[in-house]
């Protein structure tokens, strides 16, 4: 497309005048702009999967109290505090518990893993104590995502929307339950919620509320997951970069004290090559194909107009395999990370956590999530490729034969 239209060419998408934008200046522009010239746009399908109120249709002051309340939880202080530590609690009996089967599904694994944790924090959700299956609905609804939104019974929009249904069902009774006992705190992300929803002024309706955690249980999981499987499948195809990634981490390991103690900030902080290999991941997952912006008013660009009320869709892919800015663009190289200020970050030239003032809330605890991960599996574990690892884009990233390994400790 790049190559055929130019870096900034017009289409039409659900009947709409779109205007996609591969180049690096104008994404960056667009991304600067948000609230002033752009504002943020999901196509109708979208907004109605994920709710009228969620995060994603909030703008300005609204958005912005929003994320606050997210940076609680998924903020640095949050990280170094409580999160390091069940994040490596959870990763080391994890692979405790797949090394002991013949094979695991590492998309599957990964994400029971990342949703139990998550749901943990965000609701106190106990999958096995529980008898609705949350991260079944995910799943449903995750398959129709990305459908023609016809709603009947069998079609993957269907199954979506009874997958949507079925969570906020969930959530709705969670939310009155602790409106109804209020003195019995949970210590979880809904306890702020319900304190804010409780407030005389509210900013916050009960339907932002459930919106915003609907979004929250499922971009903290299926994001993640999908990230990790692809690295652990680049990493086993890039023998060089799995023995530099062990190296870093076995130095960790021995330049401790007590070689059993827990992973320390300061430690993880200084764990260069994982950023690198981590950034290098995102860079050739794209997980999230295009982001899209309305103009708010007519806009001079390079002496063309882009006229009021038409979308804008930035497209990452284009930049992330850009052979003009990363050289061999389809190479898995984590050093060509080493120089670049990216590593901490986004910029013009890597968007794979957006851009602006919506640049994912969630990108350190992913990183953490991914960079702890990692030091517990090349630390203590081997693993073998058994089949599968076939990646598809529909027209996100996808596994549709899984990706099966099985892992070995070390002894």
């Amino acid at each position: 497309m790049h190559f055929r239209y130019g870096p900034v060419f017009r289409t039409s998408l659900i009947g709409l005048p779109v205007v996609v934008s591969t180049d690096p200046e104008l994404n960056r522009f667009v991304f600067q702009q948000e609230g002033r010239l752009f504002e943020s746009w999901y196509p109708e399908t979208f907004t109605e999967i994920f709710g009228r109120s969620n995060v994603g249709s909030l703008h300005g002051f609204m958005y912005k109290y929003l994320k606050s309340l997210v940076l609680k939880l998924f903020g640095p202080e949050s990280l170094k505090d409580l999160l390091l530590r069940d994040v490596e609690t959870a990763a080391c009996a994890n692979l405790s518990s797949w090394s002991r089967l013949s094979s695991i599904e590492l998309k599957e694994a990964t994400s029971n893993m990342i949703f139990d944790l998550t749901a943990k924090k965000l609701i106190s959700y106990e999958s096995s104590s529980s008898s609705e299956s949350l991260r079944k609905n995910f799943v449903a609804f995750i398959r129709g995502l990305i459908s023609y939104p016809v709603d009947l019974p069998g079609t993957a929009y269907y199954q979506c929307m009874q997958g949507r249904k079925n969570v906020m069902k969930v959530l709705k009774n969670m939310l009155k339950e602790r409106r109804n006992s209020p003195r019995k705190q949970h210590g979880d992300f809904f306890d702020s919620l319900i304190e804010e929803l409780n407030k005389e002024r509210s900013l916050i309706t009960e339907t932002i509320a459930l919106d915003l955690m609907f979004v929250l249980l499922f971009a903290s999981f299926e994001t993640t997951s999908l990230a990790l499987t692809l690295a652990i499948k680049l990493l086993t195809d890039h023998p060089n970069v799995l023995e530099k990634l062990t190296e870093e981490h076995d130095t960790i390991i021995k330049n401790r004290e007590d070689p059993l103690s827990g992973v320390t900030w300061m430690e993880y902080r200084s764990m260069t090559f994982t950023f690198q290999v981590i950034t290098e991941t995102a860079r050739l997952a794209n997980i999230v194909p295009g982001i899209f912006r309305k103009a708010l008013k007519d806009i001079q660009i390079n002496g063309y107009t882009i006229p009021s009320g038409w979308r804008v869709m930035v497209c990452p892919p284009a930049v992330h395999l850009n052979p003009e800015i990363y050289k061999d663009p389809l190479t898995f190289d984590p050093w060509r990370w080493k120089e670049r200020p990216e590593l901490n970050g986004g910029s013009k030239h890597f968007m794979a956590f957006g851009g602006g003032m919506r640049f994912c809330v969630g990108t350190e605890f992913t990183k953490l999530q991914m960079a702890i991960f990692l030091h517990c599996l090349v630390t203590k574990y081997r693993w073998r490729a058994i089949r599968g690892g076939n990646i598809v884009r529909t027209p996100g990233l996808g596994f549709p034969d899984g990706y099966h390994i099985q892992l070995f400790p070390k002894a």
